[in-house]
């Protein structure tokens, strides 16, 4: 019999969907296991191999799941508002609400041929209506609490994409979406005080068995740190200049202050409100050039180039010394962190000693490293910035780094000197777009009241249909243009007013996603609380390394407000998160259309079957791993799956009453390590042993093999070879789905083996192998090495005059 692949796939498909097996049960009396895996924006080009490869993975853990006994749910919807969805709508001059239509049918179409069992009931999509108000809701609560606030703020802007990035959304200084370079301007903009919740994010992480990398991402990306700011007197004027630093222990040995060129107290020289003997002229020139870098691209030049700075003419003096520091304005400091302003200590910091030198300013050594060093510092190898002791800090002497930093900060702040505080390298959330295609924000300004939330019971502000919804030049958002909509009432005092034209950042929808889809028709809330009872927390999360620090940090940050407002019942939204690879093209270079080597895994499919695809995307390497693209694997594993199909089809019908004890054995312990396999992701382990089973079997007699053992077989295939596991079980003689059998049991009694492998000698030489019971003596091993064919032979014309046999371990016969 041929392997008809199409066939079987189109038959089963349209049974699995019409008779809805994949339905998740509210209040069911099973166990719940929530499986989610990241949902897609709907790209124009449709699902590519790194979809296929997570959503083949979160599905195989789903099917074993439901066969365990577990009431799974496994749902999917689309993150389909952002920049994504309006370029490619401008590429192909199509409004963005056609061709997300298009493009989720196109999707959900695609993720059917695949195999996969999502919970199409639950289906979600950012862009209706009905779930962008839960959207704007939570916004109007955000800024009803005080986390929601507009400002101006300095931001990094893609003259491309025409459009406001947060930090995280530039790559060395780069737009990640397009690869422009970014340019700095100042805008006013809602930011979201996710610092607010800074601490709960790191504690709440002990609520979670996230791995290891997941919540070493999340914790270095808020980077908690105890700070001192330290305030310094201005000589000759009546100013002052406050620094925050983790290391006030080095301040013995502070020789200068830089300030980054936005700081207050560079605009007061600029305007003239401070004098200084200095020409304005320079500095001036340097802080306009200063600002138009990204904030990226002055962080990345923090070390390894020549300096630039300009001195302002001030001085600040250090309380400890009495130093007058010569205070500079430089482009490595940045106005969003700390204070804008560093304390310059060139003995104990690589870039404060490049400035120094490069500038001429003082050197002092305040620390002595293990290298009992204790000289002048005139070279970067000399810098000691991380351990040591301390010289030259007068009460501090002798102590090491640490306590002396703990001592200092206290005699500071005892001193009213400075001031301690935590500090984190999380930075609030720019939360406004100057784009079309986005949740509208729920506010109204009004000249009288200020903004003003738009009453609950009106939304959600539905977006406008426009005809020209590009990005503009200015940095407006298109909606600006249509007066009908903006013009409006303001909610509190009945006057007139304008919505907010600018739109939500395409992190809005993700963050509470999994959250509507327990119960996605819902117009009175998120989600009906006793279903949230029911399946929160998520069990397993499955996504890219990629979105391990901000959608990761965005969603549980907006989930732990909805908690603190009494709307969600847990602490923390996910349990477990699992990080999945990345599948390079066969060049081992990242898959992209500019190089020719983007793989679409529904053609690969038409070619050698979904089965084939599936097992070769977890079979491929670790689930976590970085793996390329290999062609002739691919048709290693599509000969797997005819192989598979050929012995079943042509050997079941002749099964025999009872499986053999090497069948039981091989069978028993292949269930215990796939079992094992999916419960710890190792997909590719567990394609191998099928294969391994395959062989065996395959070698097998058939009459040895029970109808069982076929079932056996056939329900461990299931979780990844769904397709060809449905034909299986019903070419066995079964009518309903194996889908929802019971997950195969291992006996104990077949983990030990009943017999042994022996190696053979003959006077010391290894000559072969025999296969004998556990138990078997000296005269039952003399019987099966004569009785073997080859070895018999060797001893036909040998008088045998001794045995030596060590139990279970090697038999030698001297002859």
């Amino acid at each position: 019999m041929s392997y008809n692949f199409k066939e079987i796939e189109n038959k089963w498909r349209e049974k699995w969907f019409s008779s809805d097996i994949y339905s998740a049960k509210d209040f069911d009396k099973r166990k719940k296991k929530y499986v989610l895996v990241e949902f897609p924006y709907p790209s124009g080009s449709g699902l590519h191999v790194g979809h296929a490869f997570s959503f083949t993975g979160g599905d195989v853990y789903a099917r074993y799941q439901r066969m365990r006994g577990y009431n799974v749910l496994f749902p999917m919807g689309y993150d389909a508002f952002g920049l994504p969805t309006e370029n490619y709508a401008i590429k192909v001059k199509r409004k963005p609400q056609e061709v997300t239509k298009e493009n989720t049918a196109m999707f959900k179409d695609q993720m059917q041929k695949l195999g996969f069992s999502f919970d199409w009931n639950r289906e979600v999509n950012t862009t209706d209506p009905g779930y962008y108000k839960w959207t704007q809701w939570i916004f109007i609560k955000l800024f009803e609490k005080g986390l929601a606030y507009k400002e101006e703020w300095p931001i990094n802007w893609c003259p491309s994409c025409k459009i406001g990035l947060a930090n995280e959304e530039v790559i060395d200084g780069k737009c990640e979406r397009c690869g422009t370079q970014t340019q700095r301007r100042n805008i006013s903009q809602w930011i979201v005080k996710i610092t607010a919740y800074a601490d709960r994010l790191i504690e709440g992480l002990k609520e979670t068995a996230f791995i290891d990398k997941v919540k070493a991402a999340q914790i270095n990306w808020i980077d908690r740190k105890e700070w001192i700011d330290i305030t310094y007197p201005i000589d000759g004027v009546k100013e002052t200049v406050t620094i925050a630093t983790t290391r006030p222990d080095t301040n013995y040995g502070a020789t200068f202050i830089v300030l980054a060129p936005e700081h207050e107290l560079v605009e007061k020289l600029i305007t003239g409100k401070i004098n200084t003997s200095q020409d304005i002229k320079p500095i001036k020139e340097y802080v306009v050039k200063a600002k138009n870098k990204s904030e990226l691209e002055r962080q990345k030049e923090v070390t390894g180039r020549d300096k630039t700075g300009v001195f302002t003419g001030l001085y600040a003096v250090n309380h400890l010394t009495d130093m007058k520091m010569p205070i500079w304005i430089t482009d490595f400091v940045l106005g969003t962190v700390g204070t804008g302003a560093v304390v310059g200590v060139p003995g104990h910091d690589i870039r404060d000693f490049e400035f120094a030198q490069q500038f001429k300013i003082p050197i002092i050594r305040v620390v002595v490293g293990k290298d009992g060093d204790t000289g002048e510092i005139t070279k970067k190898e000399q810098v000691q910035e991380d351990e040591g002791t301390m010289i030259n800090s007068g009460f501090l002497d002798g102590m090491d780094i640490r306590s002396a930093t703990k001592r200092i900060m206290d005699y500071m702040e005892e001193k009213g000197w400075g001031k301690k505080t935590v500090r984190y390298h999380l930075r609030d959330w720019i939360f406004s777009r100057q784009h079309y295609w986005g949740e509208p924000i729920p506010m109204v300004h009004c000249e009288k009241c200020g903004w003003i939330p738009v009453p609950e019971d009106q939304l959600p502000i539905v977006l406008p249909e426009v005809e020209h919804y590009e990005p503009t030049d200015t940095g407006e958002s298109p909606l600006a243009k249509i007066e009908e909509w903006v013009n409006t009432k303001c909610p509190n005092c009945g006057g007139d007013a304008k919505r907010e034209t600018d739109t939500m950042p395409n992190w809005a929808g993700s963050d509470w996603y999994y959250v509507r889809y327990l119960d996605n028709k819902n117009d009175k809330a998120i989600a009906d609380m006793d279903k949230m009872k029911y399946w929160l927390p998520v069990d397993i999360y499955i996504g890219g390394d990629e979105h391990n620090t901000l959608h990761l940090l965005y969603s549980r940050f907006i989930y732990q407000f909805l908690y603190d407002l009494g709307e969600v019942p847990t602490p923390e939204p996910y349990y477990q998160r699992i990080s999945h690879g990345v599948i390079l093209g066969s060049n081992n270079q990242r898959m992209s259309k500019s190089k020719g080597n983007v793989i679409t895994p529904d053609e690969v499919a038409d070619k050698v079957g979904v089965d084939a695809i599936r097992a070769y995307l977890m079979f491929i390497g670790p689930f976590e791993g970085t793996m390329a693209w290999n062609d002739n694997a691919l048709m290693g594993v599509k000969r797997f799956t005819e192989r598979l199909y050929k012995f079943f089809a042509e050997n079941t019908a002749t099964a025999g009453n009872k499986s053999s004890q090497e069948v039981n054995e091989i069978l028993h312990r292949t269930t215990k390590y796939v079992t094992e396999g999916f419960e710890q992701f190792q997909y590719n382990t567990i394609v191998a042993k099928y294969m391994e089973l395959l062989n065996f079997f395959e070698k097998t007699d058939p009459k040895n093999i029970s109808k069982e053992s076929y079932e056996i077989f056939i329900k461990l295939i299931a979780p990844i070879m769904p397709y060809l596991a449905e034909e299986l079980w019903s070419i066995i003689g079964y009518e309903k789905t194996v889908h929802l059998e019971a997950w195969p049991e291992y006996n104990e009694q077949y983990l030990v083996s009943s017999v042994v492998e022996i190696p053979v000698q003959i006077n010391g030489r290894l000559k072969g192998k025999i296969t004998v019971v556990v138990d078997a003596d000296e005269g039952q091993i003399k019987e099966v090495i004569l009785k073997d064919e080859n070895l018999g032979k060797l001893l036909e014309s040998e008088q045998i005059r001794k045995i030596i046999y060590i139990k279970g371990k090697i038999a030698n016969i001297i002859v």
